[in-house]
């Protein structure tokens, strides 16, 4: 049975292998224009800075240099029920000298579009077992980010040698270059 997360709260993930699924449903825009959202995924040392540009994971770096964090692919509507992108995690292949993995979703285009997540809803990060479909963890934000164009849904840490998963849900406004900035 699923474990349904709070913002903060954490929990172990005992998987070596597994999805980290991201769904959300954009509201009609006024703006006449899609709303194309993407994940993205920041590869950490100690240093809480990206290990290398390859350990940037989104939809032009499909995979990362030790094939641990893997992209299935950007999603350019968020169309449909469930998912909308999907991130494959095998931590058995994990560079040693990673020790958190941030899970970004932002808005492409969002200035000029003139969107934000305060036009999105049913946000959610979940994992699960890719054999079995079984859901081991959701955290559903429940925030209305008005301005925010990019939120950091949850990320995976390691501490004592085991990982765990944060659900953050915590939003900037200056898209994915304000995670880029901080992240590099």
């Amino acid at each position: 049975m699923a474990i349904n997360l709070e913002k903060g709260q954490r929990v172990n993930v005992q998987l070596p292998k597994f999805t980290v699924g991201l769904g959300w449903d954009a509201n009609s825009s006024s703006t006449g224009q899609d709303f194309d959202l993407d994940a993205s995924v920041f590869i950490l040392g100690e240093n809480r800075k990206i290990l290398s540009d390859g350990h940037f994971v989104f939809y032009n770096n499909l995979k990362s240099p030790d094939g641990a964090v893997e992209h299935t692919g950007d999603n350019l509507t968020g169309e449909g029920d469930g998912d909308d992108e999907s991130i494959k995690i095998d931590l058995s292949l994990i560079d040693a000298q990673a020790t958190e993995i941030c899970f970004v979703v932002t808005i492409h285009e969002a200035e000029s579009r003139r969107q934000n997540f305060g036009q999105v809803r049913n946000s959610f990060v979940r994992i699960y077992n890719p054999q079995t479909n079984e859901e081991i963890l959701k955290y559903e934000l429940e925030e209305d980010f008005s301005i925010e164009t990019a939120v950091e849904f949850g990320r995976l840490y390691k501490r004592n040698g085991e990982w765990k998963f944060e659900a953050v849900g915590v939003g900037q406004k200056g898209g994915l270059e304000d995670y880029l900035n901080k992240y590099n």
